[in-house]
């Protein structure tokens, strides 16, 4: 089980890093290819991007049980605006799935650290 507040940092940081230096390609992924000038892009970096490689790497850096909680709660806020969309503006496929991503991430580095 030591493994996983790690493993959750670590693909904090891994899916910081495309939104971060890759932001043409999520904007992509995310369905939002119209939306590439220089303020989307600099969106994506920001709020995609680096903001989860700081977490990632705050949480490791700290390496307490309230820093993984955190995390934890920063991917349970993201579940929070998926489910509101999902609601608010329909629901896809895709929403889903990165519901089910956030979820699970939010929810075993809470479980573990609460």
């Amino acid at each position: 089980m030591d493994f996983l507040n790690p493993l959750a940092a670590l693909i904090s940081i891994g899916f910081g890093v495309i939104g971060w230096l890759m932001p043409k390609y999520t904007l992509q992924v995310l369905n939002l290819e119209g939306h590439t000038d220089t303020m989307g892009v600099s969106e994506i970096r920001a709020s995609g991007g680096a903001l989860f490689v700081g977490m990632g790497i705050g949480a490791l850096y700290l390496g307490t049980p309230a820093a993984f909680a955190m995390l934890g709660m920063c991917w349970l806020g993201a579940s929070i605006g998926r489910i509101t969309s999902i609601v608010l503006d329909g629901n896809t496929r895709k929403k889903t799935g990165f519901l089910i991503v956030e979820l699970i991430v939010a929810l075993t580095v809470l479980a573990i650290n609460l």
